[in-house]
């Protein structure tokens, strides 16, 4: 009598290659090509996917175009976990992983936006700029961070309110951690933000006439929280010569900061948004990618102004062309990602509205 039986592809146990003779070689090449994939695509296609790599590493030992189609397959998978590409299988995912995408890319912005606005508060501080395109520069980068912070503020209402909805059972546990990161790096930072915005080079100073939209204790506080960004870095024997407590924090401060992004992340990736409140969502970011505009210009018009004023006190060092970069594709990146957002938001209302029965709005033509 003859039995039927699942195959198991040769070198693997329970769809995870194992070393096993030629076989294990294989395999050994199967694993080192999955490695393209993201951890989350691995763990819902890496079975499936492994035995037929396996089959077909038997038939072609050797074949480039084998590996360059895994590798272009990979990024773009790893590019759609990220939402920065479509993701066709489950809008809602999408628009969760596009919108996380988007807040570290806002918080990438924003922490060196404040450490290249605090360097002009420095130098408004002591002296008043013989240039006019400097203070022109202070106030689109004053007014933009300021509006960072209320959208910040109103983009974490929906998050929170849905994470606290979902608290109970086994989504509690995914929860826990990115809430418990989220909470660790805001206090580290307020608290030790406060304590060495005590040092703030500006204090001492004349009266900021032309401080715009920033008082000095917010600049402070943001020399503070973004004391990492520095080109003291590049000078060992010149950072040697700074306190302990202060080396000691320009490690500690983006250590925390990073901590606070990534739960962020994680809370917007996990948690179960409604299609109103991923379109609310969307809206902010229309804003934020405006005010990320504005200060990208506020900066271009600070590094195109030159020196200005004594003592080179709005001199735009290497640093802050090199945050210049920074802003450019931080800009880029969160646009990207919040176009695919909008997309995966919309296929996810056409998605409700037909399982409710009711027919998707549509835009007649001239409106």
């Amino acid at each position: 009598m003859t039995t039927t039986r699942r195959t198991i592809a040769p070198g693997t146990r329970g769809g995870e290659p194992h070393d096993q003779g030629q076989p294990g070689a294989a395999a050994r090449r199967a694993r080192l090509l999955l490695r393209w994939y993201p951890r989350s695509w691995r763990a819902r296609y890496g079975e499936e996917f492994t035995e037929l790599l396996i089959a077909d590493l038997a038939e072609r030992p050797r074949s480039w175009r084998r590996a360059a189609d895994v590798a272009r397959s990979g990024v773009l998978a790893r590019l759609a976990s990220a939402g920065l590409a479509g993701h066709p299988l489950d809008p809602a995912a999408a628009a969760r992983s596009g919108l996380a995408t988007l807040a570290c890319s806002a918080a990438a912005f924003g922490v060196v936006g404040t450490a290249m606005s605090s360097q002009l508060a420095i130098g408004l501080q002591w002296s008043v700029p013989g240039d006019h395109y400097i203070t022109v520069a202070m106030d689109l980068m004053s007014g933009a961070l300021l509006v960072f912070a209320v959208l910040a503020l109103l983009a974490a209402i929906p998050v929170a309110w849905a994470a606290i909805a979902g608290r109970s059972g086994r989504r509690a546990g995914a929860l826990l951690r990115p809430a418990v990161l989220v909470s660790a790096g805001a206090l580290i930072l307020v608290v030790g933000g406060r304590h060495f915005g005590n040092g703030w080079p500006g204090t001492g100073g004349s009266w900021w006439a032309a401080h715009g939209l920033v008082p000095s204790g917010v600049a402070a506080f943001g020399w503070a929280t973004t004391m990492s960004v520095s080109s003291f870095w590049a000078h060992p024997a010149m950072l040697a010569a700074f306190p302990a407590a202060e080396r000691a924090w320009m490690v500690l401060s983006p250590a925390a900061a990073a901590c606070l992004v990534t739960g962020v992340a994680q809370l917007v990736r996990r948690t179960e948004l409604s299609a109103r409140a991923i379109r609310y969502e969307m809206w902010l970011a229309g804003v934020a990618g405006a005010g990320m505009v504005a200060f990208l210009s506020g900066a271009l018009c600070w590094v195109t102004a030159g020196v200005a004023g004594p003592q080179r006190l709005f001199h735009a060092g290497t640093v802050d062309l090199a945050g210049l970069a920074v802003l450019v594709v931080a800009l880029a990146t969160g646009a990207q990602a919040a176009q695919q957002a909008r997309a995966a938001g919309r296929a996810t209302l056409a998605g409700q509205a037909g399982q409710a029965g009711r027919p998707w709005p549509t835009r007649t033509p001239g409106r």
